[in-house]
């Protein structure tokens, strides 16, 4: 493991266990209760008070003060940032630029940025950059509590142009330097097509753009060339706004609720379906895996609760929430999550994502690993079957159920009480 990354849990687990400590001798003084701002903020003004006395060397308190405040934001927000007087304005000025960028879909992890789904051709995918990595540092400079906002501005830049970045691999801890070329990375385009045993598959990669219009025309081309089951393949759908995963529901949907929005100040909005919106009612199956966020959690989350659909694959990545730029007297700002998206049994999607119906791992596509661990670009996967895919077709068309594909894989049954039928009328709930 990287020096630099043990030093990094370690000053963390002191930290810890600093807070502990002064948090059990305050305790023994005057429990501090749940909704005591005031109490919570004596205990962490004598920790600093601590830290500026006590520590070892002389601590620069502005990068201490600054580390608590992004610790404090991505503790109860992964999508949060802080963004300084000078990186707000650094920031309003390159959202309102065209600039190209990698093609990543980043959060907050463990302190660093952490990539939450590449773009299909896009620069990071050529590295094969995947879900899960951690970028360590951005043209030298460490992305530890670094905002993410600012982490996306700093990757963002005009075509052509080189960025360098270190990463830090699921399988290889050491970190791995890569240098990038941006550039002006489309959104992928819808796939439809006919399979065997008149399967439909429809394969949605984005909700940006034109995408959601897209999905519609093919989704009624399948029904034309006679789909008699559809399979909707959400994996790796991350982008694009996320009011668009409630029409890509609608699709499916004649009634019933979509999902809800609600936050601390702002009031349930709710979102049902629309009959006239509805393209198909035939059986239907939906894969995820840990890249589908956003939107299209939306849309898989309403179709399992509706009882409309089964969900093939893996818990989905969780981010669905209305966020606010909230700007400061000093000119800094803060982008927070404001309200939540919410399933219709009551899930805030983006504490929980979506947990299928049917949990199964997707088989590993990345390249083939060299000797540190890490993928060669251009190699192709060992294991080229996509699984999921398979066993959701076999599952829509009745060739295998729950059950049998539960205890092949020996994983959980979550539910089995979804049909995999042509949509019928609700049936009243029992009293």
């Amino acid at each position: 493991m990287n020096s630099r990354f043990k030093w990094t849990i370690v000053c963390s687990s002191t930290c810890i266990v600093v807070l502990l400590l002064l948090g059990a001798r305050n305790g023994r003084a005057r429990a501090v209760a749940a909704d005591d701002i005031y109490g919570h903020l004596k205990v962490y003004t004598e920790v600093l008070e601590r830290i500026k006395l006590e520590y070892v060397e002389e601590p620069d308190m502005k990068s201490v003060t600054l580390g608590a405040i992004n610790g404090l934001l991505e503790s109860v927000d992964p999508f949060a940032s802080y963004l300084n007087a000078d990186q707000y304005r650094q920031y309003v000025k390159s959202e309102d630029a065209a600039k190209a960028d990698v093609g990543v879909v980043l959060a907050k992890r463990y302190g660093y940025v952490a990539v939450v789904d590449v773009l299909p051709g896009s620069p990071a995918e050529k590295a094969s950059i995947s879900t899960g990595d951690l970028i360590e540092s951005i043209n030298n400079v460490a992305t530890r509590d670094m905002p993410l906002a600012y982490a996306e501005q700093l990757l963002r830049g005009n075509p052509n142009t080189n960025v360098d970045i270190t990463v830090l691999r699921l399988r290889n801890p050491d970190p791995q330097k890569i240098t990038l070329t941006r550039a002006n990375v489309a959104y992928p385009d819808v796939v439809a097509k006919l399979m065997p045993n008149n399967v439909g598959y429809l394969h949605v990669t984005s909700l940006a753009a034109n995408r959601l219009q897209e999905a519609k025309s093919k989704l009624e081309d399948l029904n034309k060339q006679g789909a008699k089951y559809i399979v909707l393949d959400l994996r790796h759908c991350s982008t694009g706004d996320q009011q668009n995963g409630i029409e890509l529901a609608n699709l499916f949907l004649d009634n019933g609720e979509i999902t809800y929005l609600q936050g601390q100040k702002s009031s349930k909005k709710d979102f049902s379906a629309k009959a006239g919106d509805e393209v198909w009612k035939g059986p239907l199956v939906v894969i995820t895996n840990r890249s589908t966020a956003g939107g299209a959690e939306i849309a898989a989350a309403a179709l399992m609760d509706d009882k409309r659909a089964q969900v093939v694959g893996e818990r989905s990545y969780g981010d669905a929430s209305l966020r606010k730029t909230i700007q400061m007297d000093d000119g800094s700002a803060v982008i927070l999550s404001v309200a939540k998206y919410y399933s219709p049994s009551g899930k805030a999607i983006q504490d929980t994502g979506v947990v299928p119906t049917v949990q199964l791992t997707e088989n590993d596509q990345t390249p083939e690993l060299d000797q540190d661990g890490n993928p060669i670009p251009g190699t192709k996967p060992k294991e080229t079957e996509d699984n999921l895919l398979k066993q959701s077709v076999d599952l829509v068309t009745g060739k295998t159920t729950i059950a049998q594909l539960m205890n092949d894989s020996g994983g959980p049954i979550v539910s089995a009480q979804h049909p995999i039928i042509e949509k019928s009328p609700r049936q009243p709930e029992r009293r």
